[in-house]
């Protein structure tokens, strides 16, 4: 009798454990994080964006499609989903920008598989954190910035003709003159899908972290639309949640008074719980 008590107790803390274990590694999104959209003066959303936590750490992806009809939505939604379902094979990340790079490309290939003779892609955005660390991946144009002490810190530069010209001339590669004309154009000239894609930028040292820093992620309908000063501004009311944040930085792009205002979306993410 006693030896099947025993048993039974062995049993029961086994199925306990199981449960707890299963609990733990469930993907789940942080409800304290702030998501936020518009569509701007588009008839399609072909934004996409995703929160997941797991014991790896907390990853965010927000994806601008491109494309004609729904192709530019096929192909946000399509990063999205690529990034999510690699990350949930992991338990422990360990070389982020490996993963990055190597989800990235693979993403590219098979976008290009859907996209068969149609012109599309998507800029995709990527922030990893854990450990007191961000990390972050960028192709095209995502604004990827780190809100601390008031300020917003960009952590990477748009892949457009203008910011390469910037480079070129910095470098000593472009003229004076070129720079100028370059400067006025603003086309990608690399984005996920696009035929000769062959650039990441990759963060190559993290970001250590300090307590009550932000991270953000937005699309070009937001930062186009939305003053840097009054996204400081809004992000620095502490008497906003962060989903308060994101919802009123909509706001205020929906209220602008341009004609052709492009589908926009924010991520406002807590980094505290990288804090361990």
């Amino acid at each position: 009798m006693t030896v099947r008590i025993i048993l039974g107790v062995l049993v029961l803390c086994c199925v306990i454990r199981g449960i707890l274990q299963l609990l733990q590694e469930r993907p789940v999104s942080d409800a304290k994080d702030g998501t936020a959209q518009t569509t701007g003066n588009k008839e399609i959303q072909a934004d996409a964006m995703e929160v997941r936590i797991t014991g790896a750490g907390k990853l965010a992806v927000l994806a601008d499609g491109i494309g004609k009809e729904n192709t530019g939505k096929v192909c946000a939604a399509l990063a999205v989903k690529e990034f999510m379902d690699a990350f949930s094979l992991y338990r422990t990340l360990h070389n982020p920008g490996y993963f990055f790079e190597r989800t990235m490309y693979g993403l590219h290939r098979n976008m290009q598989k859907v996209l068969e003779e149609r012109q599309g892609g998507a800029s995709v955005g990527v922030l990893f954190l854990a450990e007191e660390s961000l990390y972050y991946a960028m192709a095209g144009q995502i604004r990827i910035m780190l809100f601390r002490g008031g300020e917003l810190i960009p952590l990477c530069e748009c892949q457009t003709v203008d910011v390469l010209a910037q480079r070129a001339y910095q470098e000593g590669r472009l003229g004076r003159q070129e720079t100028i004309w370059s400067l006025k154009d603003k086309n990608l000239w690399n984005y996920v899908g696009k035929d000769g894609f062959c650039q990441i930028e990759v963060c190559e040292v993290p970001v250590r972290l300090k307590k009550g820093d932000l991270a953000v992620m937005m699309t070009k309908g937001i930062y186009e639309e939305v003053p840097f000063v009054e996204t400081e501004r809004i992000l620095a009311d502490e008497m906003l949640t962060t989903q308060g944040k994101a919802d009123r930085i909509v706001q205020y792009a929906d209220k602008s008074l341009t004609q052709d205002k492009e589908n926009g979306s924010i991520m406002v993410l807590l980094t505290d719980g990288a804090m361990r």
